[in-house]
């Protein structure tokens, strides 16, 4: 398995968070490992909620002084054509 990719979204607020991970699941082929480094609180509700539309999940968060790490696996790609 690859290393993650990961996206630092230190000191950002919301939505910034959001939108950059949305930004690198917009490439990222299906099952890629994405870190997400966030400090704004609200991401540990927007991202969880973000997986459930987008396809992705969340395989765990871990918070320690103020600094949230999403583990994130992707679903299928966003601009994937659909039927």
């Amino acid at each position: 398995m690859s290393d993650p990719v990961v996206i630092d979204a230190r000191g950002h607020r919301c939505p910034v968070p959001s939108l950059k991970l949305m930004k690198a699941m917009e490439t990222a082929s299906p099952g890629t490992r994405i870190v997400l480094l966030a400090t704004d609180p609200m991401a540990r509700i927007d991202v969880p909620f973000l997986m459930s539309q987008k396809g992705g999940r969340v395989l765990g968060i871990e918070e320690a002084e103020g600094l949230l790490r999403f583990t994130i696996e992707t679903g299928a790609r966003l601009d994937a054509p659909t039927d």
